[in-house]
């Protein structure tokens, strides 16, 4: 399989458990269950669903719920489809119907975030609109770029200026569901800054919940290394963040923001149109492959699938596509992979990983990393290292073994709690040995804390599997 790990999301065409069971085999690890569409029903039904699948593949498989966020929608239209053209006047109306005229939003106070001369996008930027006045709560545009839009389509304006909460009242409905279904990570919409991660957080009480800040608004771009201090991951979210930016601008973005979450030791997802055209083809387009394979060499812990295999026609095809492509560029593009970020490890257990993972491997003949941990903190240390040979993490609790899902590199195997030390380098050398992992007189560099129990990782030990404990 391949390292980078690959998200795919649910949907009408893959939600029945021979699908979730065969993109599990095409190399899935995380499922995502957008709650912005379906019911709670459809998503207690998928949830069940990736459960079944990990136990019948007998590895851990993760479950990413993402909230809606403050998403201005288009309201209702009549036709359904309209089509606007150059020159045309278009109001956008606090709420009621709509028409070739105009239409209402689901954000009535939306008029009075706008100015003159504002830039409007529908339809994820299909349709482009300019704002030409503003009167008692009715913004009047003009259409610019033309196109189709429909129902319930999103309404794109500049985040610095939308008065919305950051969470909404449908995410705290929906942050509620996620935690009563077990949720391993909860996707947050359109961050702009770190005190809406704190937000979403508040609301967890006593849950502990890893957060992915879904990076899709300027000021969050502008704000990302303050906005990893709070989450527990990163997404590229390509989709509204290429409707909010030039589109120019958007792949240096990505590389930064990638070698940004992996600076700070947060695992990055990129997400959006990764094989669209797989919709309604058995194959991705040349241009497809070329981004996924830049997705990983630019250094993504993750990938991820959203209507390639919610909606579309091929969704089992498009995992394998994405997986074999990630595989692929792993194997043989080693000579162009972004450089790791400058070292700057100021904590024990940081430096102990970057020791761990920068072993002479060949001169050793290091055939894998350990660890034993019960947080995931050491699995998420050695992964942002990315050492040259597979991390097997020895987890006890099942939910932290769920959260390396999104790891890059990371196996993570159950284990039991080990009584010291000793039991624990014995622990991780058994769980290889009888898993085919490892060999008598392999090499294996085993990171974790000791005397077994600490928090900060500590130890690093180069183990000749067959070898003496003491």
């Amino acid at each position: 399989m391949a390292r980078t790990k690959l998200v795919c999301t649910l949907g009408p065409a893959s939600a029945t458990p021979k699908m979730v069971m065969g993109l599990t085999r095409a190399g899935a690890t995380v499922f995502r269950l957008n709650f912005s569409h379906g019911t709670p029903e459809d998503h207690a039904r998928m949830f069940a669903l990736v459960r079944d699948a990990e136990e019948e593949a007998g590895r851990p498989l993760a479950v990413l719920v993402d909230l809606p966020g403050p998403k201005v929608r288009l309201g209702r239209l009549d036709p359904d489809s309209l089509t606007l053209r150059p020159g045309q006047s278009f109001e956008l109306r606090p709420g009621g119907g709509g028409d070739e005229r105009g239409a209402g939003t689901t954000y009535p106070g939306l008029a009075g975030d706008l100015r003159d001369g504002d830039r409007v996008l529908l339809a994820d930027g299909a349709v482009e609109l300019t704002v030409t006045s503003i009167d008692d709560g009715l913004a009047r545009t003009e259409c610019v770029r033309g196109g189709t839009v429909r129902s319930g389509q999103g309404v794109n304006v500049p985040a610095e200026r939308l008065g919305l909460p950051a969470v909404t009242e449908r995410d705290r409905e929906g942050l509620t569901r996620a935690l009563d279904l077990g949720a391993d990570f909860v996707a947050q919409s359109f961050v702009r800054g770190p005190e809406d991660v704190r937000e979403l957080r508040a609301l967890m009480d006593d849950a502990t919940v890893p957060i992915v800040a879904k990076i899709e608004t300027r000021p969050a771009v502008r704000d990302v290394d303050r906005i990893l201090e709070e989450a527990d991951a990163l997404m590229v979210a390509r989709g509204d963040l290429g409707v909010e930016l030039p589109m120019e601008q958007i792949p240096l973005i990505q590389k930064d923001l990638l070698r940004r979450a992996r600076q700070a030791g947060r695992p990055a997802i990129v997400a959006t149109q990764m094989l669209e055209s797989m919709i309604n083809a058995p194959r991705p387009t040349r241009a497809e492959s070329t981004d996924v394979a830049n997705a990983v060499l630019d250094g993504a812990d993750a990938v991820m699938l959203s209507g390639e295999t919610a909606v579309g026609r091929f969704p089992f095809e498009a995992a394998s596509a994405a997986a074999t492509i990630a595989a692929h560029v792993e194997a043989h593009g080693a000579a162009f992979r972004a450089p790791a970020p400058p070292c700057h490890h100021t904590s024990e257990g940081a430096a102990v990983a970057h020791a761990a993972a920068h072993v002479p491997f060949d001169d050793l003949g290091v055939t894998a990393v350990t660890c034993y941990t019960e947080t995931g903190r050491t699995a998420r240390l050695l992964s942002a290292e990315r050492p040259v040979v597979p991390v097997y993490a020895f987890v006890p609790p099942e939910h932290v073994r769920r959260s390396t899902c999104l790891l890059w590199g990371v196996e993570a195997l159950p284990a039991e709690v080990p009584a010291d030390t000793d039991a624990m380098i014995a622990l991780m050398e058994d769980g290889l040995r009888s898993r085919g992992l490892a060999a008598a007189g392999d090499a294996v560099v085993m990171a974790a804390s000791s005397p077994a129990g600490r928090t900060t990782t500590n130890m690093v030990k180069i183990h000749l599997v067959g070898s003496p404990v003491r």
